[in-house]
């Protein structure tokens, strides 16, 4: 998930890319010009962050490249290495526009491989690509002045007004928060497999995290929806 500013949580990744057209030709060339570089870790039960960051952020800029959606392409990945930081990885953006993917370090303790590490890192990395920040603060903004309006329209004093736009907001943020987590599970696993890992083990991390179900304006959806996704993303 993305919050409205910067971040999406660990505990609730959400997603797949229903719709998404980004450059799936280009993320298979560069699948097989990577594949050959596997190490040991790619295939075993270790973890090697920096080794998965190598790999996945050539893949991820060269798709956001193709994309021609994001005005920067150049990731910053980084550990917070906070020990009271909860586990948790988020993308946000510098004042300059650069995108930023960030991991607490307690996020890379609990993760089990490195295929986990790498699916969330290309489900943040296609947060930026498909410009999830911007559409949701668009979405928010609309939301709130509509609500606004019919407040004034039906006529609301100010202080129902301000109650209005600030709901509005809120449901305009989370009416197409669950949408982008999916889409970026769905790029995000194809992004992963590109850089020579397997989603399929990735996704397990699914099946350890709390499950948020579907709920009414929550901001993810239910794992095994996720699941789904991410399977069908390789297909």
């Amino acid at each position: 998930m993305i919050r409205m500013i910067s971040r999406s949580a660990f505990y609730l990744l959400a997603g797949a890319l229903a719709a998404c057209t980004t450059a799936v030709s280009d993320i298979q060339t560069v699948q097989t010009t990577r594949l050959a570089t596997q190490s040991a870790a790619v295939n075993g039960s270790g973890k090697d962050f920096a080794l998965v960051t190598r790999r996945i952020e050539p893949v991820a800029e060269q798709v956001c490249r193709e994309s021609g959606r994001a005005a920067n392409c150049d990731f910053k990945i980084v550990i917070d290495r906070d020990p009271d930081a909860p586990s948790n990885a988020y993308q946000s953006l510098e004042n300059s526009g650069r995108p930023v993917i960030t991991f607490t370090q307690r996020f890379i303790t609990e993760a089990r491989n490195d295929h986990e590490l790498a699916l969330v890192m290309g489900h943040e990395a296609a947060h930026h690509i498909m410009n999830h920040i911007p559409r949701q603060q668009a979405s928010a903004t609309g939301a709130s002045v509509l609500a606004g309006m019919g407040v004034i329209l039906l006529g609301g004093d100010q202080a129902l007004v301000d109650l209005a736009t600030d709901i509005g907001g809120t449901v305009g943020a989370r009416g197409f928060s669950k949408q982008h987590e999916l889409e970026a599970d769905n790029l995000g696993a194809r992004i992963a497999k590109a850089a020579g890992y397997d989603p399929l083990i990735g996704v397990e991390l699914f099946t350890r995290i709390p499950d948020p179900g579907d709920a009414f304006l929550g901001t993810h959806p239910a794992n095994g929806d996720r699941r789904a996704v991410v399977a069908n993303a390789l297909r």
